[in-house]
């Protein structure tokens, strides 16, 4: 007997009964196919023509495929019929649905070839997760998922992290505009502690807040794999932005970190100065828009003195002035093992006392750029110069 409940999305969701009467539809004969798609669209009809090249096992997949569309009263996806034996499939902003990915889900599991599935704003929504999870943990082929804004939530981050959790081929995961929140956090921290094969995770624009942070930072410290991690616009900051700070202080796997359009302000930005010092792994920070003042920036470049991995820090858009860039620069000139390769400053107003400073540690660090709003009016005057005002690139 078949058991109906309602998901986050006020859509009716069915138990695992339709995808097993789909699994027997699709193990039966391949003229099924031919059934399926009788009266369908052109997409159907190209997919018909190429059949007679395709293997036996890529027809029985779509066999299920179509069978599992049918079950779920779903709208087969051409892409997925065309899909033979590529490894990455496309289906962003298709608009599935929980029935569409309950169905897409079935014939995930039978599909050898996929390496990564592209399944960005398609409304997945609770029974629509709770299918691809299922997939995720049996597939051996698929290490690389985007399912960015499906409104997850904390439920849905759940059963995926569950589900990541138990395939150690999944390597990298987009988990970005989902709505996740202070009780998703304790999920994710459980997928760092435990996944030693993830190297890539993307949790921006989401509203992870300070206790998220504080939930967060010390898997962070704990986590042996990850080696880049993006948590851009969200709401770390006060002493959650310090826990992550002193997290990543303790990780030596981390290479890549965004944290830019958070809240980590003066205090956030001491610790990350403070986590610099020791951190002997991380070689590009993102901090824009983080409410970083002269007194953070100086902070900050207590870090910069002794670091010797940092190639890239990004720091625009804070308001952090003239004396807090200076402040920062002053610590790279007094690193004289400092691998600084980019220092971005872009949308904070320096004076001449910081173009002369640069000029003077562009002598000591000759790979080292520079970037200011500044910078781009002198590169425009130069153009001028060469090209004059009337041929000069607008």
């Amino acid at each position: 007997m078949s058991v109906t409940k309602t998901s986050p999305c006020g859509k009716s969701e069915d138990n695992e009964e339709p995808e097993k009467e789909a699994v027997a539809a699709g193990a039966g004969s391949l003229t099924g196919v031919l059934e399926a798609e009788e009266g369908s669209d052109t997409d159907s009809d190209s997919y018909l023509e190429t059949e007679g090249i395709r293997s036996l096992g890529e027809l029985v997949t779509d066999t299920l495929y179509l069978r599992s569309c049918q079950a779920y009263s779903a709208v087969p996806a051409s892409c997925f019929l065309r899909q033979g034996r590529a490894p990455e499939l496309n289906l962003r902003y298709r608009g599935l649905g929980p029935q569409g990915a309950q169905a897409l889900a079935s014939a995930l599991t039978s599909n050898p070839y996929i390496k990564r599935l592209d399944l960005r704003d398609n409304g997945l929504c609770g029974a629509g997760v709770a299918a691809l999870a299922r997939a995720l943990r049996k597939s051996s082929s698929i290490c690389d998922v985007d399912l960015s804004e499906n409104q997850l939530g904390a439920v849905g981050a759940q059963v995926i992290c569950a589900a990541l959790m138990a395939n150690p081929a999944i390597q990298k995961v987009q988990l970005a505009g989902n709505s996740l929140e202070e009780q998703a956090a304790q999920y994710l921290a459980e997928l760092l502690l435990a996944h030693t094969g993830l190297k890539s995770l993307d949790l921006s624009y989401n509203q992870l807040d300070d206790q998220a942070g504080e939930t967060l930072g010390p898997a962070l410290a704990e986590n042996t794999g990850l080696t880049e991690l993006n948590i851009s616009w969200n709401h770390l900051r006060g002493p959650g932005a310090v826990s992550f700070a002193r997290g990543l202080g303790a990780n030596i796997f981390l290479r890549v970190l965004d944290i830019s359009y958070n809240g980590f302000g003066d205090p956030g930005a001491s610790a990350v100065g403070e986590a610099l010092r020791t951190n002997n792994v991380l070689e590009e920070l993102h901090m824009s828009n983080n409410h970083i003042s002269v007194v953070g920036a100086l902070s900050l470049g207590l870090g910069l003195r002794v670091n010797q991995t940092l190639r890239i820090l990004v720091v625009s858009r804070n308001p952090m002035r003239s004396e807090g860039c200076l402040g920062v620069l002053k610590s790279v000139r007094g690193n004289p093992v400092s691998p600084l390769e980019l220092l971005d400053f872009s949308d904070i107003q320096v004076n001449k006392e910081f173009d002369d400073l640069a000029s003077s540690v562009k002598v000591i660090l000759p790979g080292l750029c520079i970037k200011t709003d500044a910078g781009r009016v002198e590169y425009r005057k130069e153009l001028l110069a060469v090209f004059g005002p009337a041929s000069a690139p607008k």
